[in-house]
Protein backbone atom coordinates (compact mmCIF):
# COMPACT_ATOMS: atom_id res chain seq x y z
CA UNK A 1 0.00 0.00 0.00
CA UNK A 2 1.23 3.46 -0.86
CA UNK A 3 2.25 5.39 2.31
CA UNK A 4 -0.18 8.20 1.53
CA UNK A 5 -3.01 5.69 1.12
CA UNK A 6 -2.13 4.14 4.48
CA UNK A 7 -2.32 7.57 6.10
CA UNK A 8 -5.73 8.15 4.50
CA UNK A 9 -7.06 4.83 5.81
CA UNK A 10 -5.76 5.61 9.30
CA UNK A 11 -7.38 9.05 9.17
CA UNK A 12 -10.73 7.53 8.16
CA UNK A 13 -10.58 4.98 10.96
CA UNK A 14 -9.83 7.66 13.54
CA UNK A 15 -12.57 9.89 12.13
CA UNK A 16 -15.07 7.02 12.21
CA UNK A 17 -14.17 6.28 15.83
CA UNK A 18 -14.61 9.93 16.79
CA UNK A 19 -17.96 10.19 15.00
CA UNK A 20 -19.18 7.01 16.68
CA UNK A 21 -18.23 8.40 20.09
CA UNK A 22 -20.08 11.63 19.27
CA UNK A 23 -23.23 10.32 17.61
CA UNK A 24 -23.39 6.66 18.55
CA UNK A 25 -23.67 3.56 16.36
CA UNK A 26 -26.06 3.04 13.46
CA UNK A 27 -29.17 1.01 14.21
CA UNK A 28 -28.66 -2.75 13.93
CA UNK A 29 -30.91 -5.78 14.20
CA UNK A 30 -31.20 -7.09 17.74
CA UNK A 31 -33.14 -10.12 16.42
CA UNK A 32 -32.00 -11.38 13.03
CA UNK A 33 -35.31 -13.05 12.10
CA UNK A 34 -33.64 -16.45 11.68
CA UNK A 35 -32.40 -17.71 15.05
CA UNK A 36 -31.54 -16.60 18.59
CA UNK A 37 -28.01 -15.44 17.85
CA UNK A 38 -27.16 -12.74 20.40
CA UNK A 39 -29.72 -13.95 22.96
CA UNK A 40 -29.55 -16.12 26.10
CA UNK A 41 -32.29 -18.45 27.35
CA UNK A 42 -32.15 -17.24 30.95
CA UNK A 43 -34.85 -19.35 32.59
CA UNK A 44 -36.92 -20.46 29.62
CA UNK A 45 -36.21 -23.55 27.47
CA UNK A 46 -35.88 -23.57 23.66
CA UNK A 47 -39.51 -24.70 23.37
CA UNK A 48 -40.68 -21.30 24.65
CA UNK A 49 -39.29 -19.44 21.63
CA UNK A 50 -39.65 -20.15 17.93
CA UNK A 51 -39.04 -18.28 14.70
CA UNK A 52 -41.91 -18.10 12.22
CA UNK A 53 -41.86 -15.98 9.07
CA UNK A 54 -39.18 -13.71 10.50
CA UNK A 55 -41.07 -13.23 13.79
CA UNK A 56 -39.92 -14.24 17.26
CA UNK A 57 -42.84 -16.19 18.70
CA UNK A 58 -43.18 -16.65 22.45
CA UNK A 59 -45.46 -19.44 23.71
CA UNK A 60 -45.83 -17.76 27.10
CA UNK A 61 -44.83 -20.95 28.92
CA UNK A 62 -43.13 -21.10 31.29
CA UNK A 63 -43.13 -17.63 32.80
CA UNK A 64 -39.62 -16.29 32.40
CA UNK A 65 -37.29 -14.33 30.17
CA UNK A 66 -34.90 -14.24 27.26
CA UNK A 67 -32.01 -11.76 27.50
CA UNK A 68 -29.35 -10.28 25.27
CA UNK A 69 -25.78 -11.57 25.41
CA UNK A 70 -24.55 -7.99 25.54
CA UNK A 71 -25.09 -5.29 28.16
CA UNK A 72 -26.34 -1.88 27.02
CA UNK A 73 -26.18 1.53 28.66
CA UNK A 74 -27.51 4.29 26.38
CA UNK A 75 -29.56 3.29 23.35
CA UNK A 76 -32.63 3.65 21.18
CA UNK A 77 -34.58 0.45 20.71
CA UNK A 78 -37.51 -0.18 18.38
CA UNK A 79 -39.71 -3.24 18.07
CA UNK A 80 -43.14 -4.36 16.99
CA UNK A 81 -45.27 -6.70 19.06
CA UNK A 82 -48.72 -8.22 19.07
CA UNK A 83 -50.57 -10.44 21.47
CA UNK A 84 -52.42 -13.41 20.00
CA UNK A 85 -54.53 -13.98 23.12
CA UNK A 86 -56.87 -11.28 24.53
CA UNK A 87 -55.63 -10.12 27.92
CA UNK A 88 -52.11 -11.35 27.21
CA UNK A 89 -49.20 -10.23 29.38
CA UNK A 90 -45.54 -9.67 28.45
CA UNK A 91 -42.87 -7.00 28.73
CA UNK A 92 -39.50 -5.62 27.73
CA UNK A 93 -36.92 -5.26 30.51
CA UNK A 94 -33.99 -2.86 30.21
CA UNK A 95 -30.85 -2.48 32.32
CA UNK A 96 -31.40 -5.95 33.79
CA UNK A 97 -29.13 -8.35 35.71
CA UNK A 98 -27.77 -11.56 34.17
CA UNK A 99 -30.27 -13.90 35.88
CA UNK A 100 -33.60 -13.67 37.64
CA UNK A 101 -34.09 -12.08 41.05
CA UNK A 102 -34.68 -14.12 44.20
CA UNK A 103 -38.05 -15.87 44.36
CA UNK A 104 -39.41 -14.51 41.06
CA UNK A 105 -39.12 -15.55 37.40
CA UNK A 106 -38.05 -12.06 36.30
CA UNK A 107 -34.90 -9.95 36.37
CA UNK A 108 -34.16 -6.89 38.45
CA UNK A 109 -34.43 -3.98 36.02
CA UNK A 110 -36.86 -1.48 34.54
CA UNK A 111 -39.88 -3.01 32.81
CA UNK A 112 -41.69 -1.55 29.83
CA UNK A 113 -45.14 -3.15 30.04
CA UNK A 114 -46.53 -5.07 27.06
CA UNK A 115 -50.18 -5.79 27.91
CA UNK A 116 -53.05 -6.62 25.58
CA UNK A 117 -55.97 -4.20 25.85
CA UNK A 118 -58.43 -6.75 27.23
CA UNK A 119 -56.21 -7.08 30.33
CA UNK A 120 -57.93 -3.88 31.46
CA UNK A 121 -56.89 -0.60 33.02
CA UNK A 122 -56.97 0.23 36.74
CA UNK A 123 -55.50 2.78 39.11
CA UNK A 124 -52.49 0.47 39.51
CA UNK A 125 -51.73 -0.29 35.84
CA UNK A 126 -52.69 0.36 32.23
CA UNK A 127 -52.39 -1.56 28.97
CA UNK A 128 -50.88 1.39 27.09
CA UNK A 129 -47.22 1.45 28.06
CA UNK A 130 -46.44 1.69 31.77
CA UNK A 131 -42.76 1.86 32.80
CA UNK A 132 -41.66 0.79 36.28
CA UNK A 133 -38.65 -0.46 38.26
CA UNK A 134 -38.99 -4.00 39.50
CA UNK A 135 -37.39 -6.42 41.98
CA UNK A 136 -34.96 -3.97 43.54
CA UNK A 137 -34.35 -1.53 40.68
CA UNK A 138 -35.16 2.17 41.09
CA UNK A 139 -36.70 4.85 38.88
CA UNK A 140 -38.50 8.15 39.38
CA UNK A 141 -41.56 8.57 37.14
CA UNK A 142 -41.77 11.81 35.17
CA UNK A 143 -45.42 11.43 34.28
CA UNK A 144 -48.25 9.40 35.69
CA UNK A 145 -50.61 9.32 38.61
CA UNK A 146 -50.41 8.35 42.25
CA UNK A 147 -47.31 7.37 44.18
CA UNK A 148 -44.73 4.68 43.77
CA UNK A 149 -42.21 4.21 41.00
CA UNK A 150 -44.58 3.48 38.09
CA UNK A 151 -44.78 5.92 35.20
CA UNK A 152 -48.18 5.93 33.49
CA UNK A 153 -48.83 6.84 29.83
CA UNK A 154 -50.37 10.22 29.08
CA UNK A 155 -52.46 8.76 26.26
CA UNK A 156 -54.00 5.39 25.40
CA UNK A 157 -52.51 4.43 22.04
CA UNK A 158 -51.97 0.66 22.01
CA UNK A 159 -54.00 -1.49 19.62
CA UNK A 160 -55.82 -4.70 20.59
CA UNK A 161 -54.98 -8.27 19.53
CA UNK A 162 -54.14 -9.31 16.87
CA UNK A 163 -53.00 -5.88 15.62
CA UNK A 164 -49.34 -4.90 15.67
CA UNK A 165 -47.99 -2.21 17.99
CA UNK A 166 -44.76 -0.25 17.63
CA UNK A 167 -42.59 0.69 20.61
CA UNK A 168 -39.63 3.03 20.61
CA UNK A 169 -37.69 2.92 23.88
CA UNK A 170 -34.97 5.51 24.48
CA UNK A 171 -32.61 4.95 27.42
CA UNK A 172 -29.96 7.58 28.12
CA UNK A 173 -28.01 8.30 31.30
CA UNK A 174 -30.71 6.89 33.58
CA UNK A 175 -33.67 8.45 31.77
CA UNK A 176 -36.14 6.38 29.80
CA UNK A 177 -38.98 7.24 27.43
CA UNK A 178 -41.51 5.16 25.53
CA UNK A 179 -43.25 6.08 22.29
CA UNK A 180 -46.32 3.94 21.57
CA UNK A 181 -47.25 3.82 17.89
CA UNK A 182 -45.26 6.95 17.12
CA UNK A 183 -45.90 9.20 20.13
CA UNK A 184 -43.99 9.52 23.41
CA UNK A 185 -46.43 8.77 26.23
CA UNK A 186 -44.35 7.55 29.20
CA UNK A 187 -41.13 8.77 30.80
CA UNK A 188 -38.93 8.08 33.81
CA UNK A 189 -35.61 9.30 35.22
CA UNK A 190 -32.92 8.55 37.82
CA UNK A 191 -32.98 4.83 37.10
CA UNK A 192 -30.64 2.37 38.78
CA UNK A 193 -29.28 0.18 37.29
CA UNK A 194 -28.78 2.21 34.13
CA UNK A 195 -26.57 -0.28 32.30
CA UNK A 196 -27.49 -3.92 31.86
CA UNK A 197 -29.17 -6.50 29.66
CA UNK A 198 -32.33 -6.23 27.58
CA UNK A 199 -34.94 -8.94 28.17
CA UNK A 200 -38.12 -10.12 26.47
CA UNK A 201 -40.69 -11.56 28.83
CA UNK A 202 -42.76 -14.71 28.62
CA UNK A 203 -45.81 -14.45 30.87
CA UNK A 204 -48.55 -16.85 29.95
CA UNK A 205 -49.90 -15.68 26.58
CA UNK A 206 -48.69 -16.12 23.01
CA UNK A 207 -46.94 -12.96 21.81
CA UNK A 208 -45.13 -12.16 18.56
CA UNK A 209 -42.12 -9.83 18.19
CA UNK A 210 -40.54 -8.53 14.99
CA UNK A 211 -38.29 -5.78 13.60
CA UNK A 212 -36.30 -5.51 16.83
CA UNK A 213 -33.58 -2.92 16.27
CA UNK A 214 -31.14 -1.06 18.49
CA UNK A 215 -28.96 2.00 18.07
CA UNK A 216 -26.34 2.54 20.73
CA UNK A 217 -25.86 6.10 21.95
CA UNK A 218 -22.63 7.56 23.33
CA UNK A 219 -21.69 6.28 26.78
CA UNK A 220 -21.94 8.60 29.77
CA UNK A 221 -20.10 8.43 33.09
CA UNK A 222 -21.59 5.82 35.38
CA UNK A 223 -21.02 4.64 38.94
CA UNK A 224 -20.45 0.98 39.70
CA UNK A 225 -23.66 0.81 41.76
CA UNK A 226 -25.66 1.70 38.64
CA UNK A 227 -24.33 -1.20 36.58
CA UNK A 228 -26.38 -4.40 36.63
CA UNK A 229 -24.80 -7.74 37.56
CA UNK A 230 -22.88 -8.94 34.52
CA UNK A 231 -22.81 -12.45 33.14
CA UNK A 232 -21.65 -15.00 35.72
CA UNK A 233 -22.08 -17.92 33.33
CA UNK A 234 -25.17 -19.41 34.96
CA UNK A 235 -27.59 -21.60 33.00
CA UNK A 236 -30.96 -22.88 34.14
CA UNK A 237 -31.32 -26.63 34.77
CA UNK A 238 -35.08 -26.56 35.39
CA UNK A 239 -37.21 -26.14 32.26
CA UNK A 240 -40.45 -25.00 33.90
CA UNK A 241 -42.26 -27.40 31.56
CA UNK A 242 -41.34 -30.84 32.92
CA UNK A 243 -38.66 -32.78 34.81
CA UNK A 244 -36.42 -33.26 31.78
CA UNK A 245 -32.79 -33.49 32.90
CA UNK A 246 -33.79 -34.93 36.28
CA UNK A 247 -34.61 -38.36 37.69
CA UNK A 248 -36.34 -39.56 40.84
CA UNK A 249 -37.96 -42.69 42.27
CA UNK A 250 -41.31 -43.97 41.01
CA UNK A 251 -42.92 -42.66 44.19
CA UNK A 252 -41.07 -39.38 43.81
CA UNK A 253 -42.49 -38.79 40.33
CA UNK A 254 -45.94 -38.28 41.86
CA UNK A 255 -44.63 -36.07 44.67
CA UNK A 256 -42.74 -33.58 42.48
CA UNK A 257 -45.11 -31.14 40.73
CA UNK A 258 -44.08 -28.89 37.85
CA UNK A 259 -45.98 -25.63 38.31
CA UNK A 260 -44.54 -23.33 35.70
CA UNK A 261 -41.47 -21.51 37.08
CA UNK A 262 -41.93 -23.14 40.51
CA UNK A 263 -41.04 -26.77 41.22
CA UNK A 264 -43.14 -28.11 44.10
CA UNK A 265 -42.51 -31.09 46.37
CA UNK A 266 -45.74 -32.05 48.12
CA UNK A 267 -44.15 -34.01 50.97
CA UNK A 268 -46.22 -37.12 50.33
CA UNK A 269 -43.27 -39.53 50.25
CA UNK A 270 -40.39 -40.24 52.61
CA UNK A 271 -37.05 -38.49 52.30
CA UNK A 272 -35.55 -41.75 51.00
CA UNK A 273 -37.98 -41.65 48.06
CA UNK A 274 -37.91 -37.90 47.51
CA UNK A 275 -34.42 -37.38 46.08
CA UNK A 276 -34.35 -35.52 42.77
CA UNK A 277 -31.07 -36.04 40.92
CA UNK A 278 -29.60 -34.58 37.77
CA UNK A 279 -29.82 -37.19 35.03
CA UNK A 280 -26.30 -36.47 33.83
CA UNK A 281 -22.99 -35.76 35.48
CA UNK A 282 -22.42 -32.00 35.58
CA UNK A 283 -19.17 -30.10 36.01
CA UNK A 284 -20.19 -27.52 38.60
CA UNK A 285 -18.28 -24.29 39.12
CA UNK A 286 -21.26 -22.67 40.76
CA UNK A 287 -24.76 -23.59 41.96
CA UNK A 288 -27.68 -21.31 42.75
CA UNK A 289 -31.17 -22.21 43.93
CA UNK A 290 -34.17 -20.46 45.48
CA UNK A 291 -36.27 -22.35 48.01
CA UNK A 292 -39.32 -21.61 50.14
CA UNK A 293 -40.41 -23.56 53.17
CA UNK A 294 -44.05 -24.10 54.16
CA UNK A 295 -45.46 -24.77 57.60
CA UNK A 296 -45.17 -28.49 56.73
CA UNK A 297 -41.52 -28.32 55.69
CA UNK A 298 -38.71 -30.03 57.56
CA UNK A 299 -35.53 -29.61 55.55
CA UNK A 300 -33.80 -30.05 52.22
CA UNK A 301 -30.42 -31.69 51.71
CA UNK A 302 -28.38 -30.40 48.79
CA UNK A 303 -25.60 -32.71 47.63
CA UNK A 304 -23.17 -31.09 45.21
CA UNK A 305 -20.44 -32.99 43.33
CA UNK A 306 -17.14 -32.89 45.14
CA UNK A 307 -18.68 -33.25 48.61
CA UNK A 308 -19.12 -36.26 50.89
CA UNK A 309 -21.81 -34.63 53.04
CA UNK A 310 -24.86 -32.63 51.90
CA UNK A 311 -25.71 -29.07 52.83
CA UNK A 312 -28.71 -29.33 55.15
CA UNK A 313 -31.14 -26.40 55.12
CA UNK A 314 -33.70 -26.76 57.91
CA UNK A 315 -37.08 -25.06 58.21
CA UNK A 316 -36.65 -24.66 61.96
CA UNK A 317 -34.13 -22.14 63.28
CA UNK A 318 -31.78 -24.78 64.62
CA UNK A 319 -29.14 -25.06 61.89
CA UNK A 320 -25.92 -23.24 61.07
CA UNK A 321 -27.87 -21.22 58.52
CA UNK A 322 -30.52 -20.04 61.00
CA UNK A 323 -29.27 -16.45 61.27
CA UNK A 324 -29.54 -15.88 57.53
CA UNK A 325 -32.78 -17.76 56.80
CA UNK A 326 -35.96 -15.92 55.87
CA UNK A 327 -39.18 -16.70 57.74
CA UNK A 328 -41.36 -19.60 56.60
CA UNK A 329 -43.29 -18.60 53.48
CA UNK A 330 -40.54 -16.32 52.13
CA UNK A 331 -38.02 -17.17 49.44
CA UNK A 332 -34.38 -17.90 50.24
CA UNK A 333 -31.45 -17.97 47.81
CA UNK A 334 -28.54 -20.39 48.24
CA UNK A 335 -25.43 -19.79 46.14
CA UNK A 336 -22.23 -21.83 46.12
CA UNK A 337 -19.62 -20.48 43.72
CA UNK A 338 -15.95 -20.67 42.92
CA UNK A 339 -14.61 -17.13 43.41
CA UNK A 340 -10.92 -16.29 43.02
CA UNK A 341 -9.96 -19.92 43.43
CA UNK A 342 -12.04 -20.45 46.58
CA UNK A 343 -15.51 -21.94 47.03
CA UNK A 344 -17.75 -19.44 48.78
CA UNK A 345 -21.25 -20.10 50.09
CA UNK A 346 -23.88 -17.41 50.65
CA UNK A 347 -27.46 -17.56 51.85
CA UNK A 348 -29.60 -14.57 50.93
CA UNK A 349 -26.43 -12.70 50.05
CA UNK A 350 -24.80 -13.32 53.44
CA UNK A 351 -21.49 -15.25 53.58
CA UNK A 352 -21.66 -18.55 55.49
CA UNK A 353 -18.80 -20.18 57.37
CA UNK A 354 -19.60 -23.60 55.92
CA UNK A 355 -17.04 -25.77 54.15
CA UNK A 356 -18.06 -26.87 50.67
CA UNK A 357 -16.39 -28.15 47.50
CA UNK A 358 -17.34 -28.22 43.83
CA UNK A 359 -16.53 -30.78 41.18
CA UNK A 360 -18.07 -32.98 38.50
CA UNK A 361 -20.90 -35.37 39.23
CA UNK A 362 -24.59 -35.61 40.04
CA UNK A 363 -26.55 -32.90 41.85
CA UNK A 364 -29.04 -34.29 44.37
CA UNK A 365 -31.91 -32.46 46.11
CA UNK A 366 -33.53 -34.42 48.93
CA UNK A 367 -36.43 -32.72 50.75
CA UNK A 368 -38.38 -33.76 53.81
CA UNK A 369 -41.83 -32.23 54.07
CA UNK A 370 -43.38 -29.98 51.46
CA UNK A 371 -41.45 -27.07 49.90
CA UNK A 372 -40.99 -25.07 46.70
CA UNK A 373 -37.93 -24.58 44.51
CA UNK A 374 -37.20 -22.09 41.72
CA UNK A 375 -34.37 -20.52 39.75
CA UNK A 376 -32.09 -23.55 39.75
CA UNK A 377 -28.86 -22.60 37.97
CA UNK A 378 -25.39 -24.02 37.50
CA UNK A 379 -22.24 -22.64 35.92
Amino acid sequence: MHPQAAISVTFLLVLTSQLTALFGQEATLLFNGKDLTGWVLTNTPPQTWSIQEGMLVCSGKPIGELRTEKMYQNFEMELEWRHMVPGGNAGVFVWADDITARGVPFHRGVEVQVLENAYGNTQSHTTHGDIFPIHGAKMTPINGRGGGGRAFPTEELSKPSPEWNHYKIVCNDGTISLAVNGKVVTQGKEASPRKGYICLESEGGVVHYRNIRIKELPATSIEEKDVAISNRGYRSIYSGLDLSGWKTSEAGKAAWKVRDWVLVFDGSVTSEQSALESAESIKVGGFLMDFRFTDKSEQIKVMLPGNTEPLTLAAKNDSVFAGSMEKVGSWNRLEVALVDGQVKLTLNGKPQAVSCSLGKGVISLQPSGSLELANIYVR
